[in-house]
């Protein structure tokens, strides 16, 4: 895998280490395989022909893959929120939801995370560990999701809701 000017990746004691203008993030390696850094160039090879090693040579490559994006470049999951009073603030360290309950939602916003609200019904969760983003995005989208007659709740913006027909009369 290439590795994009402005980070820096190293193996030492079993850890892969990437580092970039955006962060730092760690993977410890498994027994089942070997990583090299050669030049501009991560290699992922397992040390046996076990199926555990040919199961972990991809995870770890892929892993390694969303490690160099995140520290480059990172990522980003955009929500929106629909319904009547329906919105969102950020507080101090806290994502504060109104979502028609008899209370406000309080989300505190994990470390190594950027939660912004452009507008008071969109919601944009930034970081560079994928893996947190898109549980941080599921968490938020978990208090209220989309309900199928109206459509209102929490829902990715790539997200589409079909609609079921009411009650006839």
């Amino acid at each position: 895998m290439e590795i994009p000017s402005g980070v820096a990746v190293a193996v030492a004691d079993g850890v892969l280490t990437a580092k970039g203008r955006l962060g730092e993030l760690k993977l410890p390696l498994t027994d089942h395989v070997e990583a090299a850094v050669e030049g501009n160039r991560v290699t992922i090879t397992p040390r046996s022909n076990e199926p555990q090693a040919r199961m972990m040579w991809g995870t770890t490559r892929a892993l390694v893959a969303n490690m160099v994006k995140g520290v480059s470049t990172g990522y980003t999951k955009s929500m929106e929120i629909t319904g009547t009073g329906f919105r969102a603030a950020v507080q101090g360290g806290n994502l504060v939801v109104n979502l028609g309950f008899s209370h406000d939602v309080v989300f505190p916003v994990p470390e190594g995370i950027r939660i912004t609200t452009p507008r008071p019904t969109a919601i944009t969760v930034e970081g560079v560990d994928k893996r947190l983003v898109g549980q941080v995005a599921a968490e938020i989208r978990s208090y209220r999701p989309p309900e199928p007659y109206k459509g209102k709740g929490v829902r990715y913006d790539t997200e589409t809701i079909r609609c079921k027909e009411g009650k006839k009369k």
